[in-house]
């Protein structure tokens, strides 16, 4: 093949990237892995992908060739459910969820009320992901728009790809929090009318959880959804036993805790519901049946005490389901730690998730979770090139394991039982360096020969 006379970047290293889910399909046939591959990218698009042997002859005079042999290049992981508002409480001791929420996270996000202060945490919040190799979240905000304002706008300039949304709650939260039924659908259809579809920005209705809404409120975001039915909904359901109770009390009509949120018109595809521990089948069943997606957060549901996702069951339920730090519930911004405890969760069920599997939610599972899979998610020419480079030696204990591992399998289970931001070496947003632990290998421009 032959590429045209335009300037090109290309980044040479090991390739891995998915093209379809290892648990459905036959694992040779659901992955690409080049181990001497070569990235193409123009205008922040993959123009090309395959053996460096192969490619190399055909690249264009003036492309700047970037070598990163002995490493690792994936897709950029996707996060499902974070919020850049808990930042400063992570790694805060407490009790259960109800607890941490009143004695941390509320009066947290009570200083959002403050554009600056909201414009610094967003500014280190997207340093944060970007260092440990997420380029796209689900995110939220706080009750204040000016926390989304803020944080579009850091995002927006940065070029990244990044879904998020106020928060919606308007009773059991403190008054300096709350806001109304009708405030809060004025302000998300503001919101959604200034930054959704602007650059790779998209917007999230984000009640925070059934308790905090009351009918009303509830009413009016259903309204928002049939409104603005391009957009995600993203919110928490069944983390916590004593939530689940609070919720029966408060919507006495109600089978279950999911089918208030289904009563309100809340159940679709692009609707992310946090946790999920607490199912029952029929749950499950009205999840698959509405295209919804469950958010396993397995550092937030240990570190809370709120239960072990059954993520075999949801597996084969059918449902669909994406993996996430739920920082600042959560214990770290890193997806390789992530997927670590991931695994851990999954023993304790009875099931051993296997490496391939969870490398794929942390990137086209994800990007397919979020409906975003046809911009993001893998390497495949045309999609947006937000990916990231793996350094097998990040560490001395790293680098002693891998020198005797044997299979991509293996290499990978390292990675993420091992790994954490260390093992990120740099992240590229479309085709551009916007983070590196090391100095970057000589980059090459080649002439013409």
């Amino acid at each position: 093949m032959s590429m045209t006379a335009a300037v090109c970047n290309a980044f040479r290293g090991s390739i891995l990237h998915f093209l379809t889910n290892p648990g459905e399909a036959g694992a040779d046939h659901s992955y690409q892995f080049i181990p001497d591959g070569l990235i193409v990218v123009e205008n922040g698009r993959v123009l090309a992908l395959g053996g460096y042997a192969e490619l190399h002859p055909t690249l264009p005079a003036g492309t700047q060739l970037t070598d990163y042999s002995g490493r690792m290049i994936l897709p950029g992981f996707i996060d499902t459910h974070i919020h850049y508002s808990q930042t400063d409480v992570i790694a805060s001791p407490g009790k259960q969820l109800l607890d941490w929420l009143e004695h941390y996270t509320f009066p947290a996000e009570g200083r959002f009320d403050d554009m600056n202060h909201a414009t610094e945490v967003a500014g280190f919040f997207l340093d944060e992901l970007l260092r440990n190799g997420t380029t796209t979240a689900l995110v939220f905000g706080t009750t204040h728009r000016q926390s989304l304002d803020a944080f579009f706008a850091v995002a927006g300039q940065r070029a990244l790809r990044m879904v998020a949304g106020k928060v919606l709650m308007d009773r059991n939260c403190p008054e300096f929090l709350r806001d109304t039924s009708d405030s809060a659908y004025a302000d998300s259809a503001a919101l959604i009318e200034r930054w959704h579809g602007q650059g790779r920005l998209g917007y999230a209705i984000t009640p925070r959880f059934a308790v905090t809404s009351s009918d009303a409120q509830l009413a009016q975001v259903g309204e928002l959804a049939r409104t603005y039915p391009e957009v995600h909904i993203h919110t928490h359901l069944a983390e916590n036993m004593d939530e689940v109770a609070w919720v029966a009390k408060l919507f006495p009509w109600s089978r279950s805790y999911l089918d208030v949120y289904d009563h309100y018109g809340l159940l679709r595809e692009r609707a992310v519901y946090a946790h999920c521990i607490h199912l029952d089948e029929d749950d499950r069943q009205r999840m698959v049946d509405s295209g919804a997606t469950a958010a396993f957060c397995p550092t937030s549901n240990l570190f809370l005490g709120s239960g072990l996702f059954d993520l075999a069951g949801v597996l084969d339920s059918g449902m669909r389901v994406g993996v996430a730090t739920d920082v600042g519930g959560g214990t770290s911004f890193s997806m390789l730690r992530t997927l670590g405890e991931s695994y851990k969760v999954a023993q304790l069920r009875g099931y051993t998730l296997p490496s391939l599997q969870a490398f794929y939610l942390a990137t086209l599972g994800n990007a397919k979770a979020l409906g975003l899979d046809d911009n993001i998610g893998n390497l495949a020419p045309g999609k947006e090139a937000d990916f990231i480079v793996l350094d097998p030696e990040s560490t001395p204990l790293m680098a002693r394991r891998m020198r005797s591992a044997t299979t991509l399998i293996e290499r990978l289970f390292i990675f993420m039982t091992l790994g954490d931001d260390r093992a990120v070496a740099a992240t590229y947003i479309l085709g551009e360096l916007v983070h590196t632990r090391a100095c970057l290998p000589s980059a090459e421009n080649l002439s013409n020969e």
